[in-house]
């Protein structure tokens, strides 16, 4: 099957500084764990730059505009809040971030990719309409679903997040409107303190909030009792995954207990659903993940599994 991998070095330029857990290398990692010769069919591509029109789809022009704003001088950088840091090559990582995820979408639907994946950096799954938190600028999933919405007209796009995180900035933009589904597992309680079972949207919205120390079982069980039956009976028209790797049992930032073939299996599930509602069509963004060595394993099971399913 034709996977499109997707990036840039500018996301290479996002300098968040010497400590912080989302750095560069982890994208540096991912890309040089998909270098060996069992990946040399993927078809590579640029990321192009976002423009103000497709963020708009999903944030307010004035936030836009404020954001690209704050680029600080070379060799300077500052907090937009305790964990997002912001340096002279933030923005245009961003814009890059948000333009390969729109790419893929344009990608799978243009059919010269039946799956894509989006290795680039900020994660944007944190970022709401107006705020940016959680290292997330611009709410990349969200924005890339909306893309697939306004130019190629699909009445259903489904964003699956499987990231220990909850995606609130996704969940934040889907809530009120019944064109978009968001299903999410990830730690509770943990960080940013959203994705409670009981948050619905307009029926649109599933959370399985796992406890911290759940492992494989507890993860497939949710995702095959739960989550993939509701997906099914939604019948998305594209699949959009927020990939992120740290609920992976060696990640620092969190306690979720989960293996590498964990997310090869549910990469595996997601397949079988988009090709019985989309074509096949399937679009992954990388988002979180803070051991290297595991999240470079897990990306790389995960574009294997699009490569073979």
């Amino acid at each position: 099957m034709s996977v499109a991998l997707i990036t840039h070095p500018a996301c290479l330029g996002h300098d968040t500084g010497p400590w912080h857990p989302e750095c560069a290398d982890r994208l540096r990692f991912v890309l040089r764990a998909l270098e060996g010769e069992e990946f040399l069919s993927l078809i590579r591509e640029q990321a192009p730059l976002a423009t103000e029109d497709q963020i708009a789809l999903v944030h307010p022009r004035a936030y836009i505009r404020s954001i690209v704003a704050l680029r600080p001088e070379p060799g300077e950088s500052f907090e937009l809040d305790a964990d997002t840091v912001m340096s002279n090559g933030s923005v245009e990582a961003a814009l890059r971030a948000v333009g390969g995820a729109i790419m893929a979408v344009d990608a799978v639907m243009e059919g010269w990719a039946r799956t894509a994946f989006a290795a680039v950096r900020p994660p944007g799954h944190h970022a709401e309409r107006g705020r940016a938190m959680g290292f997330c600028f611009f709410a990349t999933a969200a924005i890339a679903a909306r893309h697939a919405q306004t130019r190629w007209g699909l009445a259903r796009v489904a964003v699956v997040d499987f990231d220990v995180h909850h995606g609130n900035g996704t969940q934040d933009v889907f809530a009120a409107d019944p064109t978009l589904f968001y299903g999410s597992t990830h730690q509770f309680p943990c960080f940013p303190g959203t994705g409670d079972a009981s948050e619905h949207g307009v029926g649109n919205i599933l959370n399985v909030p796992l406890a911290p120390g759940s492992g494989s079982a507890s993860f497939r069980r949710a995702w095959a009792e739960t989550i993939i039956p509701a997906l099914d009976a939604w019948a998305p028209d594209l699949i959009i995954v927020s990939a992120g790797f740290d609920a992976h049992k060696a990640d620092p930032l969190a306690q979720l207990q989960l293996e590498t073939v964990d997310f090869a299996w549910l990469t595996g599930e997601l397949m079988t659903l988009a090709r019985a509602h989309g074509g096949g069509r399937l679009v992954s963004v990388l988002e979180g993940g803070y051991d290297l060595d595991a999240l470079a394993a897990s990306a790389a099971a995960h574009v294997r599994a699009l490569m073979e399913a």
